[in-house]
């Protein structure tokens, strides 16, 4: 085996047990929040030794901030290479789209940020000032860019941003109410749709457009 191949071996493990890892992690946190959390109990959900879990990563406080970090940037992909040149209605119809999928794919992941933010956010301020704020700035420029091209309606993008956020995360952090109104053991595929449908007609006729064909 050369040395090539034992270092492309070497890194392919590395990533599967982070993996395993990060996503144990979501799962404990999520569920008994991060002083009810341990590294055992992390490693006993992931299936790997204790030892493993603090090789990849020295310390719960920098496990739980990777989690929280992953989970701030992969919920924010919806929006990217997105310009004022594109049709707001296909755009947001796909944003909140995409965040439906992930609340009923991913609950575990809302659930463990709505924590933090409950928390007031002890390990997230510095990101979200650094990383977050940014990002959320930008979305707010290109939105005021729409509204004032005359492609949609004037509202404050900030609260039609957290409108979004609020209405498509409450089947996440809010699975088992919104389960049990409906009458319903689990989400079924047919779902996605027809809450995503719901929501958009909502927002966007808000805005003044309509669902996009």
């Amino acid at each position: 085996m050369t040395e090539e191949i034992k270092q492309n071996k070497k890194e392919a493990t590395r990533e599967k047990n982070q993996q395993l890892i990060l996503a144990a992690a979501e799962k404990i946190f999520a569920q008994l929040g991060y002083d009810g959390a341990s590294m055992s109990m992390i490693a006993k959900e992931a299936g790997v030794a204790k030892a493993n879990v603090h090789y990849y990563f020295t310390s719960k406080e920098g496990l739980y901030e990777t989690v929280l970090e992953n989970i701030v940037s992969s919920w924010n992909l919806g929006l990217e290479e997105v310009t004022v040149e594109d049709d707001p209605a296909v755009v947001l119809y796909k944003y909140i789209q995409y965040k439906v999928i992930l609340s009923i794919e991913k609950p575990m992941q809302s659930r463990l940020f709505a924590i933090e933010m409950i928390r007031g956010a002890p390990f997230l301020q510095d990101y979200i000032r650094k990383n977050s704020r940014p990002w959320f700035r930008e979305k707010y420029e290109l939105l005021q860019a729409w509204m004032d091209a005359g492609k949609m309606d004037q509202v404050d993008p900030n609260h039609l941003l957290f409108t979004i956020w609020s209405t498509t995360q409450y089947y996440a952090d809010f699975e088992t109410e919104a389960l049990l109104l409906l009458n319903k053991y689990e989400y079924e595929e047919s779902d996605v749709k027809a809450i995503t449908q719901s929501i958009a007609q909502i927002i966007l006729k808000g805005v003044g457009l309509s669902i996009p064909k």
